[in-house]
């Protein structure tokens, strides 16, 4: 449950509407989601939050379906539901296949099992992993 109100298309300020209008047209949809809609209560902090975003996870060096699915590696490290369902869906939009999910889930939790181990266990690091 939200904890500010989720803004329709009516309630959103110019300021916040002009944002909301870059994030339509950058990914050529007319859809503009829940998280972008809270954010939209604070036009600073969408604003910030948005260029981020367009900057990170636009085109670099890593590919977009392959950035989509760290950051859902990462929302399920951090337990956000709401990142971990918007990024499944954005990772299978750029082509994260059945296989390539239930593959990251196996690592996602491996990794976590080990992180556990090696962090309850004080396992000290090799000489060699120091850089």
């Amino acid at each position: 449950m939200s904890t500010v109100k989720i803004l329709s298309d009516d309630q959103i300020s110019i300021a916040a509407k002009n944002i909301l209008d870059d994030i339509k047209n950058t990914r050529k949809t007319e859809y503009i989601n829940n998280f972008w809609r809270v954010l939209a209560n604070n036009p600073e902090t969408l604003k910030r939050t948005w260029e981020s975003m367009k900057q990170i996870m636009g085109e670099g060096a890593i590919d977009q379906k392959t950035k989509e699915m760290i950051y859902l590696a990462v929302s399920v490290a951090h337990n956000c539901p709401y990142c971990i369902h918007s990024h499944t869906v954005a990772a299978k939009n750029k082509g994260m296949s059945e296989d390539e999910y239930n593959e990251l889930i196996a690592i996602i939790g491996m990794a976590s099992e080990t992180n556990r181990l090696a962090t309850a266990l004080g396992i000290p690091i090799d000489d060699c992993y120091l850089v």
